[in-house]
């Protein structure tokens, strides 16, 4: 297949059919260019402002996303396409060529900091990563009301696997992406705090749309299983708002009534590490837990007789993440647990 290289005014997101290309956003080191691959596939009931967009790797070290959606591109027929949808398996090409959650061989940026007022617009603000944000708001945006931000935990937490999002104060849209947050088919649905400044999911959540952002494996390694439920959710995604023909059915903790919506809003779930040390997990990943339960220990190796710290959750619920690396430093989120709600009806 070949993949035309463009600049994004040129990118052609309207007239029907299929086109493969790679945007062209100028290096900021060499004569050259980054390349974003990006897929669009146009249907007949097309409508302006309407579509579908899935993202992978927004940070560099997350590979379920980007082989779930190279699957997909390989996966979908043109002649299925309905409406409009836009396949971009790695944003954040200059961190994944680095394989590193941020841009560690460009400007240092974390992408998913980098939609903040002027980014791309202004000298201060102007190098790779807020370039590719700018590229995301002025070009993509005004074409899609879905946005699929597919993600994982690298090498800092090992989460429970599923889709995310923050608490919406409209109730439609709150259903609608809870609807299709359930579709992934995974064990948990996150609802997370939205306290940090310049997401991508937040502000597509601002402008109004169906919004899913999700934790999908750790370790730089690719776990089959978040693989399995980025591919079903965005196809599901995709027929259930109208931009690909056809039917689809429920899988996994969807389909047997196991899946659970879990909250990490209130402080009181989240266990920091008050010293730099040695983390034992005692938990998996959507363990039940109990408030008070020890979770976890923190081993101090420069005090090495003194009993370890014991991570206790203060809350019922899922254990929703942990700490990846037995290595944490102190301030680190080293446990957290989701407190369990009640679907929207």
């Amino acid at each position: 297949m070949d993949r035309r290289i463009v600049t994004a005014a040129a990118l052609d997101l309207e007239s029907p059919g299929r086109r493969d290309y790679l945007v062209a956003l100028p290096h900021d080191g060499i004569w050259g260019d980054h390349l974003i691959p990006l897929s669009v596939l146009v249907g007949p009931d097309a409508t302006p402002g309407k579509g579908l967009v899935a993202f992978g790797s927004t940070h560099g070290n997350e590979y379920e996303g980007p082989i779930a959606i190279k699957h997909l591109l390989g996966e979908i027929d043109i002649a299925d396409v309905r409406g409009r949808i836009i396949l971009v398996p790695v944003l954040n090409v200059a961190a994944f060529r680095a394989g590193a959650r941020d841009s560690v061989l460009d400007d240092g940026v974390n992408l998913n900091r980098a939609f903040v007022a002027d980014a791309g617009r202004i000298p201060s603000l102007g190098r790779i990563t807020h370039r590719i944000a700018d590229f995301v708001r002025r070009t993509i945006w005004p074409h899609v009301h879905v946005v699929l931000d597919m993600h994982a935990g690298g090498e800092v937490a090992q989460f429970a696997l599923g889709p995310s999002f923050h608490p919406i104060p409209d109730p439609e849209q709150n259903r609608r992406i809870e609807q299709t947050a359930r579709w992934f088919g995974s064990p948990i649905v996150l609802v997370y705090q939205n306290e940090t400044p310049g997401l991508l999911t937040s502000e597509a959540e601002r402008l109004g749309k169906i919004t899913i952002g999700a934790e999908l494996g750790w370790g730089r390694s690719v776990q089959p299983d978040g693989v399995r439920y980025a591919r079903h959710g965005i196809r599901a995604a995709m027929v259930h708002w109208d931009q690909l023909y056809g039917e689809i059915a429920p899988i996994a903790h969807h389909a047997d009534g196991t899946q659970r919506k879990i909250s990490i809003v209130d402080r009181r779930c989240v266990v920091i590490a008050p010293f730099d040390g040695h983390y034992e997990a005692l938990k998996k990943p959507a363990d039940a837990v109990a408030a008070g339960e020890v979770v976890g220990y923190l081993h101090d190796f420069q005090h090495l007789d003194a009993a370890p710290w014991p991570v206790r959750s203060e809350v019922d619920g899922l254990l929703a993440a942990q700490a990846w690396g037995a290595r944490v430093t102190q301030g680190q989120h080293i446990a957290i647990t989701g407190q369990i709600e009640d679907w929207v009806r």
